[in-house]
């Protein structure tokens, strides 16, 4: 027989190693389901594996946006950039309305074979309030957008430099 301390101390154990299990299964799940935010400085610098998804925000920079129809199915090619690099992107199927050049975007989906971005979805909005932090920062600190003095500009007024990366 036992003493009482030795079956606590294997009790104890016995709960440790059951509440490591669950804690590790709990982050497998979580971290297969996260889909990290990049602008397209980030991708340029360091682009993430084909086929992983993950969300790229910026704005449409002015004319890159060309519609093609596959069918049925309208497929959008424009390039997405920060002030400092685009990203091409390719989506297939219905813009929201609100898309257009000069808009803010998020676009969710993986890059592809040839350095383009192939969005499942694309998400607009008019205003500064839906852009996203990291894009909001690399137009402040590119001297592209200061917030004191309203709105961002539209991208194709940032002159003189042009966006790396972004023929489509």
């Amino acid at each position: 027989m036992r003493a009482p301390r030795t079956r606590r101390l294997y009790l104890v154990l016995v709960c440790l190693a059951c509440l490591g299990g669950a804690t590790a299964l709990a982050l497998a799940g979580f971290s297969s389901s996260l889909t990290y935010f990049l602008s397209p400085r980030q991708v340029a610098a360091k682009a993430p594996p084909l086929g992983q998804t993950f969300r790229l925000g910026g704005i449409v920079q002015e004319g890159t946006v060309k519609t093609q129809l596959s069918g049925q199915t309208p497929t959008t090619l424009f390039a997405v950039t920060d002030g400092r690099a685009a990203v091409p992107v390719r989506f297939s199927g219905v813009l929201p309305d609100l898309f257009r050049e000069g808009q803010g975007v998020v676009a969710i989906g993986a890059m592809g074979p040839g350095g383009v971005f192939v969005a499942d979805e694309v998400l607009a909005k008019h205003g500064a309030d839906y852009m996203p932090r990291d894009v909001e920062q690399a137009l402040k600190e590119s001297g592209k957008w200061d917030p004191r003095f309203g709105p961002p500009p539209a991208a194709d007024s940032w002159g003189g430099e042009k966006a790396k990366g972004a023929g489509t």
